[in-house]
């Protein structure tokens, strides 16, 4: 889909509402086809779960490759 969007001229941008750092990992991945990212739902939730991306002030870290199995 990314690659029929650009063939079209479109901008590709990933985001999210309010989610766990765990469901960001495939926003993570699919980022890379992407101009802008906004992945920082996971701040907004008042529980973390384990494995997801690591957040560190203005900075995201990518998942553990145990994200992916």
């Amino acid at each position: 889909m990314a690659e029929a969007a650009h063939a079209l001229g479109f901008e590709i941008m990933i985001g999210c509402m309010v989610a766990t750092s765990l469901a960001m990992g495939a926003g993570d991945a699919a980022g890379a086809a992407a101009r802008f990212v906004d992945l920082d739902g996971p701040l907004l939730a008042g529980a973390r779960r384990d494995g997801g991306l690591r957040y560190d002030g203005s900075l995201v870290y990518p998942p553990e490759a145990a994200l992916w199995g």
